[in-house]
């Protein structure tokens, strides 16, 4: 049991919400976060959805050696042009990046889930571009396609699984 990604339970929301504080943090590194006077960064929008809408939405909370070591949170997209699962946040805690957890917890997202998937990035993000490529590349055998937002300039991959 070194490694897992399980979907999260109702119960351990309280664990995302924690993993969230570090994801906006880092993040700060790419786009203004308000931190507020208790300091703490804002509640995720909507996140309780991930637990109250069904499959719709799938919070998945990584864990190795037992501790949680990032979080997934997947849509269902409604419009099938798009996909059927978008990738709507991702992240790995610092002290488990570089040993290859995130890119095992993509894949496997993408073999549980199987389908067409997009995946965005923030524009000026070059880590996370970086990341997605190599792992969408490796993953589809360079099968994707590469959008750029019009106006965002956020790039987003589609592929399927």
């Amino acid at each position: 049991m070194k490694t897992m990604l399980k979907l999260a339970s109702w119960e351990q929301r309280p664990i995302m919400m924690r993993l969230m504080q570090f994801y906006l943090y880092d993040f700060t590194e790419f786009i203004e976060i308000d931190l507020s006077v208790d300091g703490r960064f804002p509640e995720y929008p909507d996140l309780d959805q991930y637990w109250t809408s069904g499959d719709r939405k799938m919070a998945f909370i990584m864990w190795h050696k037992g501790k949680p070591a990032g979080f997934a949170l997947v849509d269902r997209l409604d419009d099938k042009l798009e996909g059927d699962y978008y990738m709507a946040e991702f992240f790995v805690m610092r002290p488990f990046r570089r040993y290859g957890i995130g890119s095992w917890a993509a894949r496997e997202l993408f073999s549980r889930l199987r389908g067409n998937w997009k995946v965005t990035q923030v524009k000026n993000n070059a880590p996370a571009r970086a990341f997605w490529r190599k792992v969408i590349g490796e993953y589809t055998g360079g099968n994707f396609t590469e959008k750029i937002h019009p106006w965002r300039g956020s790039p987003s991959q589609y592929f399927s699984t």
